[in-house]
């Protein structure tokens, strides 16, 4: 006969096999519910959830980087906030991996904070698209699009004789960077203030389309605030706008200013001081600015090379960025206004003279010359306008430069 203890334990395990049974039976109809549920998804809503799986930012490893980018062996730039490496992903998409670096840990950190926390916030045409990133002890990197025609700059002042882009797609690439940063500015959900627009972070997929890129310096900002505090010195001379260098309120129309200096090195296909380039050795915007001020604007088409057929889309360029580059940031227009300009919904008001402020401490009638603007003659006399320095007596208190690049 089995005791009271074998009967409680023979009890134990029957009802352990009926749980396992109903279990069993539950997870099988469960199972059974989901493949049904999942056979009534159409097609096109599963890819597009799939899409949506791929859109977000994906954290890479150090090792999974390194096998991509062949141990970091096809190096495409670098700048003042890292090395940019091709590379292939598993799925075989091709990428950008940017390696950061700084001359400190707190450096690198907050280039890192400011690159993804933008960055992971955005998606637009004209942006650069975020992949993912690594964080680790051996690795500190972002991971971007692959642009095949790279950066703006590439084009513009290194391109070789006969594959210079034409008009027709320069200005289609500036209104795509205006697009960008009023996208930037006005559409996200907190505004973006970029802080280095240049040729140099304009890149250029396969069809020539502009995306902006590198947000190494960028900040996000509150809408309601109407200035920014800076805890350092950002944006690059001869872009900067001149409250980042001056003691002057700082608001996202600096963005605004720096796109305008780009603008003029569109328009003219060169650099804004380049003194290699005889006659044209002046600072190129304010030479533009004496051209439009005594209604010789045919002089620069002609020393630019602009057809006739272009004439009246670079007078336009021109006048926007005229308009971009005024010293007060409240005179300056705003980017979705820039945008509606460059497309001629607009008509582009006539702009003042945006320079004026260089000459504080001057006589008005003082020709630039006198106002040791010259370079290479130790003769101020016999100098002409054709020579000017790359920087301005302002500028030179505040120890700014007007190089470009």
């Amino acid at each position: 006969m089995i005791g009271k203890a074998g009967a409680n334990l023979i009890g134990i395990v029957v009802f352990v096999i009926v749980v396992v049974l109903v279990v069993g039976i539950i997870f099988h109809l469960w199972d059974d519910t989901q493949k049904k549920n999942a056979s009534f998804i159409p097609l096109n809503v599963a890819r597009t959830i799939e899409d949506m799986e791929r859109e977000k930012p994906i954290r890479f490893t150090a090792k999974q980087l390194r096998i991509a980018t062949d141990n970091f062996n096809f190096e495409l730039g670098s700048g003042g906030f890292g090395t940019v490496y091709k590379g292939v992903s598993s799925n075989g998409v091709t990428l950008a991996v940017k390696v950061l670096n700084g001359s400190s840990d707190q450096t690198i950190e907050e280039q890192f904070i400011a690159e993804v926390s933008t960055m992971g916030r955005t998606h637009h045409f004209n942006l650069v698209r975020l992949y993912g990133f690594c964080f680790e002890k051996s690795l500190i990197a972002i991971v971007y699009e692959f642009m095949v025609n790279g950066s703006l700059d590439n084009h513009l002042f290194k391109a070789k004789k006969g594959a210079v882009i034409t008009f027709e797609k320069l200005h289609e690439i500036a209104l795509g960077t205006a697009r960008g940063i009023a996208y930037l500015h006005e559409e996200c959900a907190q505004r973006i203030v970029h802080y280095d627009i240049k040729p140099g972070n304009i890149l250029l997929d396969s069809k020539f389309c502009a995306k902006v890129a590198d947000f190494g310096l960028a900040k996000l900002c509150n809408r309601e605030n109407t200035h920014i505090t800076l805890t350092r010195g950002r944006g690059t001379p001869g872009y900067a706008a001149p409250e980042l260098w001056m003691p002057l309120p700082v608001t996202h129309k600096c963005d605004v200013y720096s796109f305008g200096m780009l603008l003029f090195e569109i328009i003219g296909r060169r650099r804004n001081m380049d003194v290699t380039l005889g006659d044209s050795q002046q600072w190129f915007p304010i030479w533009v600015w004496d051209k439009y001020e005594k209604k010789q604007v045919n002089d620069l088409m002609v020393v630019c090379a602009i057809e006739e057929k272009d004439e009246e889309v670079v007078e336009r360029m021109l006048k926007v960025a005229l308009c971009c580059v005024q010293y007060r940031p409240d005179t300056r227009p705003v980017m979705s206004i820039v945008v509606k300009m460059l497309e001629g919904a607009l008509e582009v008001p006539e702009p003042l003279n945006p320079f004026s402020y260089m000459f504080a401490g001057f006589e008005q009638n003082d020709s630039l010359a006198r106002m040791a603007w010259n370079v290479g003659s130790s003769d101020q006399s016999s100098s002409t306008k054709s020579n000017v320095v790359m920087v301005t007596p302002v500028m030179s208190r505040y120890e700014i430069t007007m190089a470009s690049g």
